[in-house]
């Protein structure tokens, strides 16, 4: 408990500096390595398709085996178990990233559209070369609320099930899924079971993100209408568990999110989540973020509450 505790806290204070060694980066090289391997092996689509899968298992085995066995071998040596472990959990926590690059966004707008666009094709994959401040607003809000689920939650729920190494293994997941998981002619067929298993894995924390949203924002927004919103819309999305922390955000605020957009220069659609009540502004970038924090802060009582229960019965 205090392990996961102080690399919570850590994020808070440091993100991810972008000169620090950081395990996804490693993920990244890796992945990106055995796709042109695959590509190189593998000429026809079901080969591709195969290859695709053979990646996702040899990466969850080495997510999981080497932390688990590293932690395993060290633990005799408590003070350099504790650091190696907290720094593992750490890695796999980014609210203080979402945080960081939600702001950057904005500060962008407050210079130019331009510089807006640009800022916000880091952190989404449809085209920005056209988006108004209104859609670049809207696209840093989805962004920050899926990515509640998916850079916090999720291997949060997957720490505390299997320790450290549990949350390793989901961070490859993800990274699989967000290099390999595209519906493009380029990746339908190697990323097909990196998405899929994205998408089982995504399961349970997606849903636990949005029904924390909502509690912890009791007495803060209208939870009653955003609950309203989000069982009406929480399907309204292509991933089978975007919706649902899009949707609770989209309620809390109170604006329309969702909606057609161009990637790679196909325009792709939509439905929309939540009502179009009000334009969006700057503030709504703030506010998503706070719904981050409270939602991470709300699943971190839980964690401790459920831990000291099972520790005095």
């Amino acid at each position: 408990m205090r392990d996961i505790l102080f690399a919570s806290v850590l994020d808070l204070i440091l993100g991810d500096p972008y000169s620090f060694p950081h395990p996804v980066k490693l993920m990244g090289n890796i992945i990106s390595m055995e796709e042109k391997i695959g590509r190189r092996l593998c000429h026809e689509k079901y080969e591709l398709k195969l290859f695709g899968l053979i990646v996702v298992l040899i990466n969850i085995f080495l997510g999981f085996s080497i932390p688990y066995f590293l932690l395993k071998y060290i633990r005799k040596y408590t003070l350099l178990y504790s650091i190696l472990n907290i720094y593992m959990i750490y890695t796999c926590i980014a609210a203080r990233s979402l945080h960081y690059e939600g702001m950057k966004v904005k500060e962008a707008l407050s210079i130019g559209i331009e510089e807006g666009r640009h800022r916000v094709s880091y952190i989404v994959g449809r085209d920005t070369g056209s988006l108004n401040e209104e859609e670049i607003i809207k696209a840093t809000v989805e962004t920050i609320g899926e990515n509640t689920s998916d850079g916090i939650i999720a291997p949060l729920f997957y720490i505390f099930l299997f320790g450290a190494a549990g949350g390793v293994a989901y961070k490859f997941i993800n990274t699989m899924d967000s290099m390999l998981g595209y519906m493009d002619e380029k990746y339908i067929d190697i990323g097909f079971f990196p998405a899929k298993v994205d998408d089982i894995f995504n399961y349970i924390p997606a849903r636990l993100t949005a029904i924390f949203m909502l509690i912890s924002s009791i007495g803060r927004f209208d939870v009653r209408k955003a609950k309203d919103i989000f069982i009406r819309d929480k399907k309204n999305h292509k991933s089978p568990n975007s919706g649902y922390p899009e949707s609770a955000v989209s309620g809390l605020l109170g604006i329309q999110l969702g909606g057609e957009n161009y990637y790679h220069g196909v325009l792709v659609k939509k439905p929309t989540i939540g009502d179009s009540t009000r334009g969006l502004s700057l503030e709504d970038i703030n506010v998503s973020i706070e719904i981050m924090y409270r939602t991470e802060l709300l699943f971190l009582i839980i964690y401790v509450f459920l831990v000291a229960i099972e520790k005095y019965m």
